[in-house]
């Protein structure tokens, strides 16, 4: 099983935010995570499902 993102819909990248601050993501393809600069987290996307839970995201270098 692959722990690392594969591809997104584009479409639902547009409609996905973050759900702690409703504020928007961005892909990063290379690590495989929605980054959430606003609440300063990374959510990862296993084999092409964005796991929105704030327990499973990666809080992000300062």
């Amino acid at each position: 099983m692959s722990n690392t993102g594969g591809e997104i819909d584009p479409k639902l990248l547009e409609i996905l935010v973050c759900p702690m601050t409703k504020g928007a993501l961005e892909y990063d393809r290379a690590a495989g995570e929605l980054i959430s600069r606003k609440a300063g987290l990374a959510y990862p996307v296993r084999d092409g499902i964005p796991i929105m839970l704030p327990d499973e995201a990666r809080q992000l270098a300062e």
